[in-house]
């Protein structure tokens, strides 16, 4: 049994631990942001403060009074430092439950004394792995000792602070100032994040030895990710929303941007951002992609991003009204003038100069959002979906046709006028929704028609819309090309692109009817080619 000593050394006797003074920390850090000031608040208050390595350095030389962990457990550190807090003397300080005597006796009867804060961040093992370093450094950069201590801190949290992040310090110092205590109710939110912490770190880890091992999908997936933003509600405002990253990356794109003007940014303006920018990022010429409810409602290639504009727009003027527009090059006065002649949603891009961000700032609504650059379209990588109960992965959608994979199935070949738009209109095709038709000409789309169950439908609307648009005589639509996602089950929806005015066209293939289209085109004069691959999008 635990004597009257030990009850009053270990803060013991009470059932249900309220505000717990720190009499004690361990303090072992990678990441030493804010260490020194906040071990001399500590030190300031009497309390003592344990600590390894490279962190008891730094706060000894900032002449704050340190204990080494070696020198409290009595044991040295050893194996290149991979051993040093695993230790009794350590893990039972910070496990003994204060209000249980055979604890209380277990711990006096071993000589161990009670942690009451610990400060704990890991190896940069993420940002190792993300930077490239090889297979044996990114090895070293695993760490043992921090994961063991956060969760064995964190599961005593009835007695125990825990700090798993640098900006834990100021909480954890807010909740002390009055009396050197802390909370109940911190406590418990700092275990469970940094119960969240060791989660993504071995997440992390996983995932890289899952790569390491050329395993796409390993037998189990682990994912984290962390929070980046509340978001006012989903895509409607009875549904709840947030948006989260999923770790170091230099990739551009909507989840590295800086938002330099405008309101915050909703579910659907950053779904928008990023089905627009992806889709721009496909060109190498100057390109503008218009985005709204997730299909494009206008793109095109230019001299100049300007001139793409106009041609972007002109394929649907009315819904680009409050669209998401991408580009892929950086903004300029000459494209904010006009940007800023329309009410849009978002803009986003690698840049913008002073006068086009001047520009745009007159319009105080319109969310602009810079990325450094322009991804990398075939870059490889994985998409998630959720389903009840579960998750698809799949690789992600990166591949292009270029000139040599094109097969001609017609009598009739493509000039090389028809080649560029039907490679164009392809990889447009690629971000509008199954099933996906898109009339092409001159570098711009002229008619899109997607989400139909009926190919022929989206063939049908493609070239309604476009007629509505542009009306005139001939319509936009003749002399263009059309691009299809996936191929056509019967000749009809074929027919329709011929009706429509369309001169060549861009296909999978596959069907067992083919010879028929391919028979359809001949009769009509249409030059067809071929890619053998499918641009699904659902």
């Amino acid at each position: 049994m635990a004597s009257p000593h030990a009850k009053q050394r270990y803060g013991a006797g009470v059932s249900t631990p309220g505000r717990i003074p720190i009499r004690r920390a361990l303090i072992s850090v990678s990441d030493k942001a804010g260490v020194e000031a906040f071990g001399r608040f500590l030190a300031d208050r009497g309390v003592e403060i344990l600590s390894t390595g490279g962190t008891a350095r730094l706060l000894a030389g900032a002449g704050i009074p340190v204990v080494e962990v070696a020198a409290h457990t009595g044991f040295p550190e050893m194996l290149d430092g991979r051993v040093k807090t695993l230790h009794p003397a350590v893990h039972g300080g910070l496990m003994g439950l204060r209000d249980r005597p055979d604890h209380l006796a277990a711990m006096e009867g071993h000589g161990i004394t009670p942690i009451d804060l610990l400060v704990v961040n890991l190896y940069p093992f993420e940002a190792a792995a993300a930077g490239g370093a090889d297979f044996a450094d990114c090895i070293e950069e695993i760490d043992i000792g921090g994961p063991a201590l956060l969760r064995a801190g964190a599961k005593n949290h009835r007695f125990v602070a825990v700090a798993s992040e640098p900006a834990h310090l100021g909480l954890i110092r807010s909740d002390m100032e009055a009396d050197g205590a802390t909370s109940p109710a911190l406590r418990r939110r700092l275990a469970a994040e940094a119960y969240a912490r060791t989660a993504a770190y071995d997440a992390a880890i996983a995932g890289w030895f899952a790569t390491a091992e050329g395993e796409s999908f390993p037998s189990r997936l682990t994912l984290a990710a962390s929070r980046s933003a509340l978001l006012r509600y989903g895509e409607n405002p009875h549904q709840a929303a947030a948006f989260y990253t999923t770790g170091p990356s230099d990739r551009p794109g909507v989840a590295t941007a800086r938002q330099v003007q405008g309101k915050e940014l909703s579910y659907n303006n950053l779904a928008d951002a990023d089905a627009a920018f992806e889709l721009a990022a496909e060109f190498d010429r100057p390109a503008v992609a218009i985005i709204k409810h997730a299909n494009p409602c206008g793109v095109a290639v230019g001299e100049d991003l300007a001139a793409a504009w106009v041609s972007a727009l002109a394929c649907d003027p009315i819904s680009a009204f409050g669209g998401v527009v991408a580009v892929n090059r950086p903004i300029d006065a000459a494209l904010a003038g006009k940007l800023a002649e329309l009410f849009l949603e978002v803009v986003i891009g690698p840049d913008a100069d002073p006068a086009a961000r001047d520009l745009l700032a007159g319009r105080s609504g319109l969310r602009l959002l810079l990325t450094d650059g322009v991804p990398d379209s075939a870059e490889p990588g994985m998409t998630v979906r959720s389903l009840s109960g579960g998750l698809l992965l799949q690789g992600k959608d990166n591949r292009l046709i270029g000139p040599d994979g094109l097969e001609t199935v017609t009598q009739r070949k493509p000039d090389a006028r028809e080649i560029r738009d039907l490679l164009f209109a392809f990889a447009v095709c690629k971000h509008v929704k199954s099933n996906a038709i898109v009339y092409a000409k001159n570098g711009a789309t002229v008619g899109i028609g997607a989400g139909q169950p009926s190919r022929v439908d989206s063939s049908r609307i493609a070239a309604r819309k476009a007629g509505e648009v542009g009306g005139g005589n001939p319509p936009p639509t003749q002399g263009s090309v059309v691009a299809s996602d996936a191929f056509f089950p019967f000749a009809d929806g074929l027919l329709a692109a011929v009706e429509a005015g369309a001169t060549a066209v861009i296909q999978p293939g596959g069907s067992i009817r083919d010879a028929e289209v391919v028979e359809a085109a001949d009769k009509a004069g249409l030059a067809m080619v071929l890619t053998r691959m499918r641009h699904f999008r659902h």
